[in-house]
């Protein structure tokens, strides 16, 4: 490519990654939800921001890794965290009286090669959601990007369709960038981030670590005030036996926080970095950009986090009770 094409399309991607700031968003996501306790947080956050957000479906990502240092014990295979995840969804949705959202199960396995997809209702979902949605469709990614690799391989006209909003790997100034969502399927990261698509990466270790809870302030603000309050509380409480001194990061949260307010999860144009072979980031001048986020305002955060997990589920409960 001649270098006036070569910028034309990177202008191009530069213009898709400029996220409105105001109106409504239409999204998907695709999330490894039975894989930690984070994902179901993400997921209420975003159903519960309608104001800004149109989730018109969910996808079940795969998940399983077993060498050190990512020992994972909640799956089998990547199919059985796929399923597993699948029926997370539903049963979070259903708390939430959200059940209308469709669900897709998503891939089996992790990909083989580059110009291998893992076919899956949920790769053939987003293409055809995002090849009929006006304007660009947001897609919050919370796993391993198997689903949307996938898709970009079977139709890449989507790369022009689509904003990645992805949680995985570490800041780019890291050692290394060995992280769960990331070292699941390597290949499927890199074809995303070599592939040209708008990409905003929201990095583990750097950014998204700073979202931390812990079990006093969720019985504090959330626990016993509504069901999926109550339910979160509890999967955090059960993630350990150990709560003396003790915090949880909810990593994934940090990727509806940016569609909500930049603000909260600020980001910049960088260019798409390479992956390397020992998980490394690689710096090339010269490629497409991304944007990379760099810092994560907590309080605002979770403050609109928790007011979502309690009032509107509330407001629900007292339009129902009047009807009654």
């Amino acid at each position: 490519m001649t270098r006036r094409p070569l910028l034309e399309a990177h202008a191009a991607i530069r213009d898709r990654l400029e996220i409105p700031s105001a109106g409504v968003l239409n999204a998907v996501i695709d999330t490894d939800t039975y894989n930690e306790v984070d994902d179901q947080f993400a997921i209420v956050f975003a159903l519960r921001s309608p104001e800004r957000l149109n989730v018109s479906a969910i996808y079940a990502a795969p998940f399983f890794f077993r060498g050190a240092p990512h020992f994972n014990l909640r799956s089998t295979s990547p199919q059985d965290g796929m399923l597993r995840s699948y029926d997370e969804i539903q049963k979070v949705t259903g708390m939430i009286g959200r059940s209308e959202v469709p669900t897709y199960k998503g891939s089996d396995r992790f990909l083989a090669g580059e110009e291998t997809p893992v076919a899956s209702h949920s790769a053939t979902d987003l293409i055809e959601r995002a090849m009929s949605t006006e304007g660009h469709l947001y897609v919050i990614a919370l796993g391993a990007l198997t689903n949307i690799a996938s898709a970009i391989i079977m139709e890449p006209r989507i790369r022009a369709k689509i904003v990645v909003v992805w949680l995985g790997g570490h800041e780019l100034h890291w050692s290394h960038t060995r992280e769960f969502n990331l070292s699941q399927d390597t290949l499927a990261t890199r074809i995303v981030f070599d592939s040209g698509v708008a990409l905003v990466h929201v990095p583990c270790f750097g950014v998204a670590s700073h979202l931390v809870t812990t079990l006093a302030e969720l019985e504090a603000h959330i626990d016993g005030r509504s069901e999926i309050g109550t339910y979160l509380t509890g999967i955090v409480r059960n993630y350990t036996n150990d709560h003396f001194a003790w915090s949880k990061p909810i990593w994934d949260i940090s990727t509806v926080a940016h569609l909500l307010d930049e603000s909260w999860i600020p980001a910049e144009v960088v260019t798409s970095p390479m992956l390397t072979a020992d998980e490394t980031w690689e710096r090339d001048s010269k490629r497409h950009p991304i944007k990379s986020a760099y810092w994560a305002d907590r309080d605002p955060v979770f403050r609109s986090l928790f007011t979502k997990i309690n009032g509107q589920e509330a407001q629900h409960a007292e339009v129902l009770g009047d009807a009654g």
